[in-house]
Protein backbone atom coordinates (compact mmCIF):
# COMPACT_ATOMS: atom_id res chain seq x y z
CA UNK A 1 0.00 0.00 0.00
CA UNK A 2 1.57 3.50 -0.98
CA UNK A 3 0.29 6.91 0.44
CA UNK A 4 0.76 9.69 -1.47
CA UNK A 5 0.43 13.86 -0.26
CA UNK A 6 -0.57 16.67 -2.88
CA UNK A 7 -1.32 19.96 -2.43
CA UNK A 8 -4.87 20.78 -3.59
CA UNK A 9 -6.56 23.89 -2.37
CA UNK A 10 -6.57 21.70 0.99
CA UNK A 11 -4.20 18.27 1.42
CA UNK A 12 -5.44 15.40 0.34
CA UNK A 13 -4.21 11.39 1.24
CA UNK A 14 -4.04 9.15 -2.14
CA UNK A 15 -4.37 5.71 -1.08
CA UNK A 16 -3.08 3.94 -4.35
CA UNK A 17 -5.35 0.02 -4.06
CA UNK A 18 -3.48 -1.13 -7.00
CA UNK A 19 -0.69 -4.03 -6.95
CA UNK A 20 2.62 -3.24 -7.93
CA UNK A 21 2.87 -5.08 -11.89
CA UNK A 22 6.11 -7.13 -11.61
CA UNK A 23 6.44 -10.30 -14.02
CA UNK A 24 6.04 -12.34 -11.08
CA UNK A 25 2.37 -11.03 -10.01
CA UNK A 26 -0.41 -13.67 -10.24
CA UNK A 27 -2.71 -14.29 -13.22
CA UNK A 28 -5.30 -16.46 -13.96
CA UNK A 29 -4.40 -20.13 -14.65
CA UNK A 30 -4.04 -20.69 -18.26
CA UNK A 31 -4.13 -16.80 -18.73
CA UNK A 32 -1.12 -14.77 -20.63
CA UNK A 33 1.50 -13.78 -17.94
CA UNK A 34 3.37 -10.56 -17.66
CA UNK A 35 6.52 -10.64 -19.78
CA UNK A 36 8.14 -7.69 -21.01
CA UNK A 37 10.60 -7.26 -24.26
CA UNK A 38 12.66 -4.67 -24.43
CA UNK A 39 13.49 -3.24 -28.17
CA UNK A 40 16.28 -0.71 -26.75
CA UNK A 41 17.71 -0.07 -23.79
CA UNK A 42 20.19 2.71 -23.37
CA UNK A 43 22.33 0.49 -20.27
CA UNK A 44 23.84 -0.80 -23.68
CA UNK A 45 24.05 2.04 -25.56
CA UNK A 46 21.00 2.52 -27.27
CA UNK A 47 20.09 6.20 -27.62
CA UNK A 48 16.58 5.11 -25.81
CA UNK A 49 14.70 2.73 -23.96
CA UNK A 50 11.91 1.33 -25.67
CA UNK A 51 9.63 -1.78 -24.49
CA UNK A 52 7.02 -4.20 -25.68
CA UNK A 53 4.61 -5.74 -23.18
CA UNK A 54 2.78 -9.14 -23.01
CA UNK A 55 0.25 -9.65 -21.06
CA UNK A 56 -3.52 -10.60 -20.36
CA UNK A 57 -5.71 -7.36 -19.50
CA UNK A 58 -7.33 -8.92 -16.67
CA UNK A 59 -3.97 -8.13 -14.95
CA UNK A 60 -3.74 -6.76 -11.33
CA UNK A 61 -6.37 -4.01 -10.51
CA UNK A 62 -8.47 -4.28 -13.88
CA UNK A 63 -12.00 -3.32 -14.76
CA UNK A 64 -14.14 -6.09 -16.83
CA UNK A 65 -15.92 -5.13 -19.64
CA UNK A 66 -19.39 -6.71 -20.27
CA UNK A 67 -18.16 -8.99 -23.46
CA UNK A 68 -15.63 -10.48 -21.14
CA UNK A 69 -18.88 -12.48 -19.73
CA UNK A 70 -21.84 -11.32 -22.30
CA UNK A 71 -22.12 -12.26 -25.98
CA UNK A 72 -22.75 -9.31 -27.94
CA UNK A 73 -22.33 -7.11 -24.91
CA UNK A 74 -20.44 -3.85 -25.04
CA UNK A 75 -16.87 -3.95 -24.72
CA UNK A 76 -14.56 -1.88 -22.16
CA UNK A 77 -14.08 1.38 -23.99
CA UNK A 78 -18.00 1.87 -24.90
CA UNK A 79 -18.40 1.77 -20.89
CA UNK A 80 -19.17 5.16 -19.33
CA UNK A 81 -16.10 6.29 -16.90
CA UNK A 82 -19.00 7.52 -14.38
CA UNK A 83 -18.42 3.88 -13.51
CA UNK A 84 -14.92 4.28 -12.39
CA UNK A 85 -14.64 7.43 -10.46
CA UNK A 86 -16.72 9.43 -7.85
CA UNK A 87 -17.69 8.54 -4.42
CA UNK A 88 -17.20 4.88 -3.32
CA UNK A 89 -17.47 3.33 0.57
CA UNK A 90 -15.00 0.75 1.78
CA UNK A 91 -16.31 -1.83 3.55
CA UNK A 92 -14.55 -4.83 5.04
CA UNK A 93 -16.53 -8.19 5.70
CA UNK A 94 -15.62 -10.93 7.20
CA UNK A 95 -15.49 -13.78 4.33
CA UNK A 96 -14.95 -17.55 4.60
CA UNK A 97 -12.23 -18.57 2.01
CA UNK A 98 -13.82 -20.49 -1.29
CA UNK A 99 -17.18 -19.31 -0.44
CA UNK A 100 -19.59 -16.01 -1.82
CA UNK A 101 -19.97 -12.71 0.44
CA UNK A 102 -23.79 -12.58 1.03
CA UNK A 103 -26.00 -10.11 2.26
CA UNK A 104 -25.66 -10.18 5.52
CA UNK A 105 -22.04 -10.18 5.51
CA UNK A 106 -22.00 -6.69 3.98
CA UNK A 107 -24.93 -5.60 6.18
CA UNK A 108 -22.69 -6.29 9.41
CA UNK A 109 -19.78 -4.77 7.45
CA UNK A 110 -21.82 -1.53 7.06
CA UNK A 111 -23.14 -1.83 10.76
CA UNK A 112 -19.72 -2.06 11.52
CA UNK A 113 -19.25 1.27 10.09
CA UNK A 114 -22.13 2.69 12.17
CA UNK A 115 -24.67 2.25 8.64
CA UNK A 116 -27.96 0.48 8.81
CA UNK A 117 -29.33 -1.16 5.62
CA UNK A 118 -32.31 1.51 4.63
CA UNK A 119 -29.46 4.00 4.66
CA UNK A 120 -28.29 5.61 1.36
CA UNK A 121 -24.77 4.31 0.39
CA UNK A 122 -22.69 5.36 -2.10
CA UNK A 123 -22.87 4.53 -5.99
CA UNK A 124 -19.83 2.35 -5.64
CA UNK A 125 -18.65 0.07 -3.29
CA UNK A 126 -15.17 -1.93 -2.63
CA UNK A 127 -15.71 -5.20 -0.80
CA UNK A 128 -12.37 -6.10 1.42
CA UNK A 129 -12.41 -9.93 1.61
CA UNK A 130 -8.95 -10.50 2.56
CA UNK A 131 -9.20 -13.74 0.86
CA UNK A 132 -6.22 -13.26 -1.51
CA UNK A 133 -3.89 -11.76 0.20
CA UNK A 134 -0.74 -11.71 -1.80
CA UNK A 135 -1.09 -10.86 -5.72
CA UNK A 136 2.40 -12.64 -6.26
CA UNK A 137 1.10 -15.76 -4.63
CA UNK A 138 -1.94 -16.82 -6.31
CA UNK A 139 -4.44 -19.19 -4.07
CA UNK A 140 -7.40 -20.43 -5.80
CA UNK A 141 -9.80 -20.24 -2.44
CA UNK A 142 -10.60 -16.55 -3.00
CA UNK A 143 -14.25 -15.14 -1.98
CA UNK A 144 -16.56 -14.59 -4.85
CA UNK A 145 -19.86 -12.72 -4.24
CA UNK A 146 -23.94 -14.07 -4.39
CA UNK A 147 -25.76 -12.88 -7.22
CA UNK A 148 -28.59 -11.76 -4.67
CA UNK A 149 -25.84 -9.59 -2.85
CA UNK A 150 -25.54 -8.18 -6.61
CA UNK A 151 -29.02 -7.68 -7.12
CA UNK A 152 -29.51 -6.07 -3.60
CA UNK A 153 -26.79 -3.86 -4.10
CA UNK A 154 -27.81 -2.19 -7.55
CA UNK A 155 -31.83 -1.80 -5.86
CA UNK A 156 -30.01 0.67 -3.41
CA UNK A 157 -28.33 2.30 -5.74
CA UNK A 158 -24.96 0.94 -6.39
CA UNK A 159 -23.70 1.15 -10.04
CA UNK A 160 -20.02 -0.62 -9.58
CA UNK A 161 -18.40 -2.99 -6.89
CA UNK A 162 -15.11 -3.39 -6.56
CA UNK A 163 -12.87 -6.55 -5.04
CA UNK A 164 -9.83 -7.85 -3.39
CA UNK A 165 -10.31 -10.91 -5.22
CA UNK A 166 -9.25 -11.69 -8.54
CA UNK A 167 -13.06 -12.57 -9.58
CA UNK A 168 -16.51 -12.03 -8.53
CA UNK A 169 -17.35 -15.54 -8.86
CA UNK A 170 -15.04 -18.43 -6.51
CA UNK A 171 -12.52 -20.00 -8.65
CA UNK A 172 -14.64 -23.17 -9.09
CA UNK A 173 -17.74 -21.10 -10.78
CA UNK A 174 -18.77 -22.53 -14.28
CA UNK A 175 -21.75 -20.65 -14.90
CA UNK A 176 -20.62 -17.41 -13.54
CA UNK A 177 -23.76 -16.14 -11.75
CA UNK A 178 -22.16 -12.80 -10.02
CA UNK A 179 -20.75 -11.67 -13.57
CA UNK A 180 -24.50 -12.54 -14.70
CA UNK A 181 -26.38 -10.07 -12.20
CA UNK A 182 -24.05 -7.91 -12.73
CA UNK A 183 -24.44 -8.25 -16.74
CA UNK A 184 -28.37 -7.50 -15.78
CA UNK A 185 -28.36 -4.91 -13.78
CA UNK A 186 -25.90 -3.23 -16.31
CA UNK A 187 -23.23 -2.70 -13.34
CA UNK A 188 -19.30 -2.59 -13.49
CA UNK A 189 -16.93 -4.35 -12.11
CA UNK A 190 -13.44 -3.91 -10.34
CA UNK A 191 -11.42 -6.97 -9.50
CA UNK A 192 -7.82 -7.30 -7.84
CA UNK A 193 -7.90 -4.38 -5.73
CA UNK A 194 -5.52 -3.76 -2.46
CA UNK A 195 -7.68 -2.97 0.04
CA UNK A 196 -6.37 -4.27 2.99
CA UNK A 197 -4.94 -1.36 4.65
CA UNK A 198 -7.56 0.97 3.92
CA UNK A 199 -10.06 1.71 6.71
CA UNK A 200 -13.98 0.99 6.22
CA UNK A 201 -15.38 4.73 5.13
CA UNK A 202 -16.10 7.51 2.39
CA UNK A 203 -13.87 7.78 -0.42
CA UNK A 204 -13.22 9.25 -4.12
CA UNK A 205 -12.35 6.32 -6.35
CA UNK A 206 -10.27 6.88 -9.46
CA UNK A 207 -9.94 3.97 -11.63
CA UNK A 208 -10.23 4.52 -15.00
CA UNK A 209 -9.83 2.11 -17.60
CA UNK A 210 -8.22 2.31 -21.10
CA UNK A 211 -10.19 2.76 -24.54
CA UNK A 212 -8.99 -0.83 -25.03
CA UNK A 213 -11.31 -1.03 -28.85
CA UNK A 214 -12.97 -4.20 -28.39
CA UNK A 215 -11.16 -5.79 -25.55
CA UNK A 216 -13.07 -7.80 -22.60
CA UNK A 217 -11.07 -5.59 -19.72
CA UNK A 218 -8.10 -3.07 -18.82
CA UNK A 219 -5.46 -2.81 -16.50
CA UNK A 220 -6.38 0.23 -14.45
CA UNK A 221 -4.40 2.26 -11.77
CA UNK A 222 -6.98 2.58 -8.81
CA UNK A 223 -6.83 4.69 -5.99
CA UNK A 224 -9.14 6.83 -3.43
CA UNK A 225 -9.09 9.93 -2.10
CA UNK A 226 -10.76 9.82 1.72
CA UNK A 227 -13.79 12.20 1.48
Amino acid sequence: MQFWQIDMDKSSTIYDITPVITPDIGVWPGDTPLAREVLCDMQRGDNITLSTIHTTVHLGAHADGPNHFGKDAPAIHERSLEYYIGPCQVVHVDAIPGTRVSIDLVKAGFASMGIDDTAAIAPRILIATGTFPDHRNWNNDFSGLEPSLVDWLNERGVITIGTDAPSVDPMTSKDLPAHAAFLRNDMAILEGLVLRDVQSGMYELIALPLPLVGFDASPVRAILRKL
